[in-house]
């Protein structure tokens, strides 16, 4: 990424990559930015914009590489697991065991490719998932305004910004309208700050450079035209971010997985010098014995569960993807299945989210035409964040007839957070200046000191307060919103207003807005309540509608708190109430970020669904994100998961598949670990008393090349019902007890095995290592179908392509002693009553095993909670 010289006279690309080396952008004037951009008001032509992206890069903090069948098989070969491998090869080529050499790269090789191929094919099919979901930019291209990939955005470029905007590079601001920003992710401020055109000092710090906005920052409030100045990672943000954390927090489960690395690595590391040194005390070859500790070591680790990690998660974004759930990181599917708490507003979830204007009233509560033309003007003339109020008063007002008359409009104060309302002034035919302005009763009527009577008005007084107080909790009552109207006639020809002029204004009346029920939102909170997940409703509402709403549904209320109420509480308590509470009513996005860092505080999973500017830090804060399609950028962004359609019973489904995903990788965890565990213990301790290997290295690892084929299909495994029936967490000590139980019941058979083998049979060294290559490989085929369910396994049905890959296993497994090349192997033909006693033996451990599974189960019913 380039960025461009700004010094006045220059225009020309400097080859230097650091912001230092640019002139202080924000202390030149619009022309002198315009000629070093080659650009105007109007922004750059279309055909210019391809030329820049080539010669400045998308905007993007890291370049777009698609991901390569070659950089992905190259990666395969990152894993430490492998480089032992490696290493061990070039061992035995060294000393001249070519034949062990070639054998170990040949099982290498087989494991990156089984990987690799998985693998290739789940990204690809991610990326295509996430394509679906971009964020776009309002950029003007040959004059005109066009939606584009934020991403496409160049210097030069004329970026249109409104309340809810994620601002895409840094640049300098043309025009604005009450435009504030949010820019704490830079400045640490914690409110936002307005910005407007203007020169700023070249010293000026981030902070001070009010004339300036920039990427990763997002529009609070007002309008905006942009002039983009640096893009990618020229920007600010660009030039920072190593020092931002700029990834996510490690969910649940990522940090569980890092914690079993660690002491897998502990118990490598200590396995590898303790036999090995053993065996060399014994006097055993010492090649030999250090590739049998090596292939001990790897043989533990369950090698292949970074890669299907990444196939069960990406299985799982398709899965959602067909049920309308876009994934947008990966690593937040486990969060979505562990989620206990479902915070969302009540509008498009609970209610139809399609809000009709049910009336305009005048204060005394009587239809009134004026005050729905003045409300039609105030609507038709909003140019800041769509808003469906201003559609519904739009329509019902076009339905009624009303017109606009002559009124022209001469400036707007668009809505914002703080002061909850919206402003326009408009001129009639006679230049005659009205300011009209909508919003939250509360604050409308702070801003009023007359109300309308009749033709004339009159003091808002007390009494006039208690009359309008009742008219508005009779219709919250009933499950209306109101709004106010207010209005103030306007003296002179002022340039602009500002939210300072909204104050002595005439109260004039009432809007009714009505958003129903959804029908079968009842049944899709059952469902949730049945997989252990609350929902509370967050909402700007006020306490009557909110309750109205949650009994409409017939949503459990438990508790209502009010953001009056939220004020006066120290976060200790609302630790305590947040989970007591069902509703919250009347709440600012500051507190609902409160709320949620309540909830968390108290060991619950979050997930928070909102689409609006005002749920971005809830966004941010909540374990599990999840916005709509149709939300602002801000929202998008902050997002983990993004539905197509603002549906509870979707989001049912998404945490059903979140639960599949969860269960699907710790089976692999289970199966793998308590059976590797099992052999490595088994061959550990017979390697002490054998005057031989108890298997060759190349054994040990075509046995785990084997047993991890069936492993690769764990992704499409069947899940019994009981998995997804309650949120389920990452528990190691319940991991580290399973692997220790049923591996040690998995090293009982093998040293009955060593028995048979040993005593019974008298095998030779060939002869031992061949049976109990095919007792071993056999009892971990067989047991991953056994001990993947609770239920008795034949009572689970498992999935299409695990059966399938493990019954060709088996039958490879049954044919390896017999087939002409066994000797690479170290194989020797069996004696049929020997093969016969392995398979009874196989069948005896499964049933140990069942048995030994109910009585686990049994005492530690709720060990994954």
């Amino acid at each position: 990424m380039k960025p461009i010289s700004l010094l006045p006279g220059k225009s020309q690309a400097q080859p230097s990559g650091t912001i230092a080396a640019l002139a202080a952008y924000w202390t030149l004037t619009s022309e002198q930015l315009f000629a070093a951009l080659h650009t105007s008001q109007n922004g750059i032509q279309q055909t210019d914009a391809e030329g820049r992206i080539k010669q400045y890069g998308l905007n993007a903090l890291k370049a777009q590489r698609q991901t390569t069948a070659f950089w992905l098989l190259l990666s395969q070969f990152k894993s430490p697991l492998v480089l032992i491998l490696i290493f061990a090869a070039i061992v035995s080529a060294f000393v001249g065991e070519w034949t062990d050499a070639i054998i170990v790269l040949a099982v290498v090789i087989g494991s990156t490719m089984l990987g690799f191929a998985q693998e290739y094919r789940a990204s690809k099919a991610v990326e295509q998932l996430r394509s679906q979901v971009t964020i776009k930019s309002s950029v003007l291209r040959d004059g005109k305004p066009q939606m584009l990939p934020s991403e496409q955005v160049v210097p030069g470029d004329v970026v249109l910004l409104s309340a809810g905007s994620l601002i895409p590079a840094d640049g300098v601001v043309l025009e604005a309208t009450d435009f504030f920003v949010n820019q704490a992710v830079l400045t640490g401020e914690t409110f936002p700050v307005e910005k407007s055109p203007g020169i700023v000092p070249a010293k000026a710090s981030l902070a001070e450079r009010t004339n300036s906005v920039f990427m990763g920052t997002s529009v609070r409030s007002g309008m905006a035209h942009v002039l983009i100045v640096q893009t990618g990672k020229a920007t600010v943000f660009g030039q920072i971010a190593e020092r931002l954390s700029l990834r996510p927090a490690q969910t649940e489960f990522e940090r569980g997985v890092q914690k079993f690395g660690y002491l897998l690595t502990q118990v490598m590391l200590v396995m590898v010098v303790l036999v090995l040194a053993i065996n060399i005390f014994l006097a055993k070859p010492p090649i030999d014995s250090l590739l049998f500790a090596l292939a001990l070591a790897v043989g533990l680790a369950p090698e292949l569960l970074p890669a299907i990690i990444s196939i069960t998660l990406a299985h799982g974004a398709q899965q959602m993807a067909k049920r309308g759930v876009i994934v947008r990181r990966l690593n937040a599917i486990e969060n979505f299945g562990s989620m206990d708490v479902l915070c969302t507003d009540k509008t498009g979830t609970l209610t139809e989210g399609v809000v009709r204007l049910d009336g305009a009233l005048d204060p005394d509560g009587q239809p009134s035409t004026t005050v729905l033309n003045y409300t039609y003007l105030n609507s038709q003339y909003q140019t800041g964040m769509d808003n469906p109020l201003d559609d519904a008063v739009s329509a019902y007002a076009q339905q009624a007839g009303a017109k606009s008359g002559a009124e022209q409009k001469v400036d707007e104060i668009p809505y914002d957070f703080v002061r909850k309302c919206l402003s326009v002034v408009t001129a009639n035919a006679q230049g005659e200046r009205t300011l009209i302005t909508k919003g939250a009763l509360e604050n409308i009527l702070k801003i009023c000191t007359q109300v309308q009577a009749g033709d004339g008005s009159h003091a808002l007084d007390e009494k006039t307060l208690a009359a309008i107080d009742e008219h508005y909790s009779a219709w919250s009552d009933k499950g209306f919103r109101v709004l106010g109207v207010a209005i103030r006639s306007l003296d002179g020809q002022a340039a602009s207003y500002s939210s300072a002029d909204e104050k002595g204004m005439t109260f004039i009346g009432f809007l009714l807005f009505f958003d129903p029920p959804k029908a079968d939102v009842e049944q899709a909170i059952v469902d949730l309540a049945q997989r252990g997940v609350d929902l509370k409703i967050i909402t700007g509402d006020n306490e009557k509608v909110a309750r109205h709403v949650a009994e409409a549904v017939h949503l459990p209320i438990t508790g209502v708190l009010t953001g009056r109420a939220l004020n006066d509480m120290t976060d200790e308590a609302l630790w305590h109430a947040a989970e007591r509470t069902t509703i919250f009513a009347s709440v600012d996005p500051n507190q609902k970020e409160r709320i949620i860092l309540a909830l968390r505080k108290t060991q619950h999973v979050v997930g928070y669904m909102g689409d609006g500017i005002n749920d971005a830090p809830a966004l941010h804060a909540a374990d599990v994100g999840i916005s709509v399609d149709t939300a602002v950028d801000v929202a998008k962004d902050a997002a983990d998961f993004v539905l197509l359609k603002q549906d509870l019973d979707i989001l049912r489904e998404g945490i059903d598949v979140g639960r599949v995903t969860f269960a699907n990788t710790l089976k692999y965890i289970l199966t793998t670990i308590s059976a590797n565990f099992g052999n490595m213990f088994s061959m550990a301790g017979a390697s002490l008393f054998l005057p031989f290997l108890p298997l060759l290295a190349s054994q040990i690892l075509l046995n785990n090349f084997l047993s991890d084929i069936p492993g690769t299909t764990i992704a499409s495994d069947n899940v019994d019902p009981e998995w997804v029936a309650k949120p389920r967490r990452w528990n190691t000590v319940f991991i580290r007890d399973y692997m220790v139980l049923f591996g040690l019941v998995s090293s009982v058979f093998d040293f009955l095995t060593f028995g048979v083998l040993l005593f019974v049979y008298r095998a030779s060294p060939a002869e031992f290592r061949t049976g109990w290559f095919i007792e071993s490989l056999l009892t971990e085929l067989v047991i991953a179908l056994v001990v993947r369910t609770r239920r008795v396994f034949f009572r689970s049905r498992p999935g299409k392509l695990l059966l399938a890959s493990t019954l060709i296993v088996i039958g490879i497994t049954l044919v390896l002693p017999y087939v002409p090349f066994n000797f690479l192997f170290g194989f020797i033909p069996l004696p049929a009553p020997l093969m016969l006693m392995m398979l009874g033996l196989t069948a005896l451990y499964v049933l140990v095993t069942e048995i030994a599974k109910k009585v686990f189960y049994s005492r530690l019913e709720n060990a994954i909670a």
